[in-house]
C-alpha cells in the first residue's frame, strides 16, 4: 500500500495518466490502479520502468522504493493466520510492522498492542459471541504475536491516548480487568511506550469522532497513513490534507488528556476501585 501510494503521487505529480503508465510497463491502466492500491505484487522491472517514467533518477530514492517493493512481495508472519484475518485488516498488520511511530486513540477498548490474553479473549467474544473456541484462540494468539514488535530491537514508538471509559468498562469481569490495568502499569514503563488517559473531567474533546490510528514510517519518501477501523472494513487515508487533519486532532488530544507522568497514578487509582 505504501509503495503503491508513493507511485501514485509520483505519477500524478508528473501529470501522467494511468493509461500512459500502463503502456510504459506493457500493462493495462487497471493494473496500474491495482498496483497503486497495493492489491497486487510488484515486479522489480515494472517499478524501475515507472520510476524512470516519473523522472525519479536519484540513486538513493530509486533504491529505497525498489527495496520496499521487493519487501512488499514477501509474505509476512501474519499470513499464517489467514483463516482469521480479513483482507482489509491484513494490510494494517503489514503497516503496523513497518511503522516507526504508532499514535492511537481508543474510546471503548484498551488498544490491541496493550491487551492481555484474557482481555483479548473477552473482547473477541464480545464481538463474535458465536465464534468457536479454536477461532477465539487463533485470534488471541495473533494479537499476542503482534505485541512482540514493542519489545524487539528498533521497536516503534507507541503513543496512545485511552479514554477513561475503556479502563472502567469491565470487559471480561473484575479479575480480567484488574490484570489488564496491572499490565498497563507495567508496560507504561517501557521507554518506547507513552500512555495518556483522557479523563472524564476533560468533558468534550478532540477525539469525539472515535478511535483513530496514525502510522509513521522510517523512510522519508513514504507518507503517514491514517487507519480508521469500522465494523466490517477499514479506511486507509494517505492524502496529505486528510493526514494533517488527523494529526491536528491527535495533537489536541495529547494536550487535553492527563499528562503521561500522571498515568501510573491514575491507573493505580482505577485498579483500587475495580
Amino acid at each position: 500500500m505504501l509503495v503503491g501510494a508513493q507511485l501514485r503521487r509520483l505519477r500524478e505529480a508528473r501529470g501522467i495518466t494511468r493509461e500512459d503508465a500502463g503502456e510504459a510497463i506493457r500493462a493495462s491502466h487497471s493494473k496500474i490502479s491495482r498496483l497503486e492500491l497495493g492489491r497486487t505484487g510488484f515486479k522489480q522491472r515494472d517499478v524501475a520502468d515507472l520510476l524512470t517514467l516519473y523522472g525519479v533518477t536519484g540513486e538513493a530514492e530509486r533504491a529505497t522504493l525498489l527495496s520496499l517493493a521487493e519487501q512488499a512481495n514477501q509474505p509476512g508472519w501474519w499470513h499464517a493466520y489467514g483463516d482469521v484475518v480479513p483482507d482489509w485488516f491484513e494490510a494494517y498488520l503489514g503497516l503496523e510492522q513497518a511503522a516507526c511511530v504508532i499514535r492511537t486513540y481508543e474510546v471503548q477498548f484498551v488498544p490491541g498492542l496493550l491487551q492481555t490474553a484474557d482481555y483479548t479473549r473477552a473482547v473477541i467474544r464480545f464481538g463474535r459471541g458465536d465464534a468457536p473456541d479454536v477461532d477465539v484462540e487463533r485470534r488471541t494468539d495473533l494479537r499476542m504475536r503482534r505485541q512482540r514488535l514493542l519489545h524487539q530491537p528498533g521497536a516503534p514508538k507507541l503513543w496512545t491516548v485511552i479514554d477513561e471509559a475503556a479502563l472502567r468498562r469491565l470487559i471480561g469481569g473484575p479479575e480480567t480487568m484488574r490484570a489488564q490495568i496491572e499490565h498497563l502499569i507495567e508496560i507504561a514503563q517501557l521507554p518506547n511506550v507513552t500512555i495518556q488517559i483522557m479523563s472524564f473531567n476533560a468533558g468534550g474533546h478532540a477525539g469525539a469522532a472515535g478511535p483513530v490510528t496514525i502510522l509513521r514510517f522510517p523512510e522519508g519518501e513514504l507518507t503517514d497513513v491514517v487507519y480508521l477501523e469500522q465494523l466490517a472494513g477499514a479506511l486507509y487515508l494517505d492524502k496529505p490534507a486528510d493526514v494533517e487533519r488527523y494529526w491536528h486532532v491527535m495533537n489536541r488530544m495529547v494536550i487535553e488528556a492527563e499528562r503521561p507522568d500522571a498515568t501510573v497514578e491514575i491507573l493505580r487509582r482505577i485498579l483500587k476501585e475495580i
